[in-house]
């Protein structure tokens, strides 16, 4: 057989194996999820790269960051999506303060929707459950002090400028819609030495071992019946509405449309006591995230 026949059948046969190749290994449908760093981000973004590559996705992690670094990653095409938070994006992102807005379901979404459209990102379903911020005490500390609502904190705090200490993190002291507007609209400041910063996860603990008589929290927290807390009423609304959505360059979901409808059964399906119960066992019981992400997704038949 001479070079020309053999060159010939070569052709060919490399013809057959790209033909015969699934689409799949020939250009793999690559995502990469971003997140930010405290359990129920790591939760969702978990469900959601299980989902995807059970649809043939090929997924890269990125989470473990603070709520600027992943809009700033996504906006940047550093990352596809990631799960933000409407009140989030209301807020910080678009520095906007109505209340009639940011305290309704459905015109903070609306609105966060049509103003990130403008920039090229997509706002999918969003999950139903409401993990606003939270002031919490220890049931048995706030009975003591007659303290259920923010505004009865309020009143205690005046009276009593240097007994109490708050815990926070970084970020809820600087955010528009943290610490530092919340005592402008009830009326009271804390001296700064009792104010105790740290991270988002040292929060609670630092509240069950009395290092803090308050502390802010996620109010989706399975920690906070766990441990006996109470989240204080916010009797003045001041928190916004914080319902949970992914949020996908838009030139990304054009390519990929199907990605609406893989995530959409986390949206339907995942309750807001699911996700507290998911957050324990992360938290409390020190689950492995993939572990308790799976789980529920195959609770839901959706594995």
């Amino acid at each position: 057989m001479n070079m020309k026949t053999w060159g010939l059948m070569l052709v060919l046969l490399l013809a057959f194996v790209l033909v015969a190749m699934p689409v799949s290994s020939m250009a793999a449908k690559k995502i990469t999820i971003g997140g930010k760093n405290f359990t129920e981000q790591y939760i969702l973004a978990e469900m959601a790269k299980l989902l995807l590559e059970k649809n043939g996705f090929d997924v890269d992690m990125r989470t473990g960051v603070g709520s600027v670094v992943c809009r700033q990653s996504l906006e940047n095409a550093q990352i596809d999506f990631y799960y933000e938070y409407t009140g989030t994006a209301y807020t910080v992102y678009h520095k906007q303060s109505d209340g009639n807005v940011m305290t309704n379901h459905a015109k903070c979404y609306e609105w966060v929707k049509k103003a990130d459209a403008k920039k090229g990102l997509a706002w999918l379903d969003p999950v139903e459950f409401n993990n606003t911020y939270t002031l919490m005490m220890r049931k048995k500390g706030a009975a003591k002090l007659g303290i259920v609502s923010i505004s009865d904190l309020s009143l205690y705090m005046n009276k009593h400028t240097d007994e109490l200490v708050i815990g926070v993190n970084a970020e809820f002291w600087e955010r528009p819609d943290g610490f530092k507007p919340l005592m402008k609209l009830y009326g009271f400041q804390i001296p700064y030495d009792k104010v105790k910063k740290m991270d988002s996860g040292l929060v609670y603990k630092a509240l069950k071992d009395k290092m803090v008589d308050v502390s802010m929290g996620f109010a989706t927290d399975g920690r906070i019946a766990a441990f006996s807390f109470i989240n204080l009423v916010d009797d003045k609304s001041y928190f916004p509405i914080y319902n949970p959505a992914p949020v996908i360059r838009a030139e990304l979901i054009k390519k990929y449309p199907e990605i609406r409808a893989i995530l959409k059964p986390i949206a339907d399906k995942l309750t807001t006591k699911e996700i507290q119960q998911l957050n324990s066992s992360v938290d409390v019981e020190h689950k492995d995230v993939n572990t308790v992400a799976r789980e529920w997704l195959k609770s839901k038949r959706l594995l």
